[in-house]
């Protein structure tokens, strides 16, 4: 399939470029190469393939949420810059 100047223009206009006359050339070729690439795909048989949204199975990486003992306070705040009451102090971020 081989696209126009026009159609090039086009998509051209929906995607919000601007083209000058050597890029529309230069993107008519490409842009019909790549269709051309998607017409041999469309000669493969894929009958027996089944539709999928991915082509490998899916397996989560997260491990599972497990009840653990928490760190005591003074631990977790022994580095932090400002502490008070057993917890963070950080400077206002928002002005009055």
């Amino acid at each position: 399939m081989s696209l126009s100047r026009e159609e090039v223009l086009h998509i051209a206009h929906l995607a919000r470029i601007g083209l000058d006359d050597e890029e529309v050339a230069k993107f008519q070729v490409q842009l019909s190469d790549i269709l051309a690439h998607f017409e041999l795909l469309n000669e493969l048989d894929t009958d027996a393939v089944e539709p999928t949204a991915y082509p490998l199975p899916l397996e989560s990486v997260m491990r599972e949420d497990e009840v653990r003992p928490s760190l005591p306070v003074e631990d977790v705040l022994a580095n932090a810059p400002l502490a008070e009451d057993g917890a963070f102090r950080v400077r206002a971020v928002l002005e009055e």
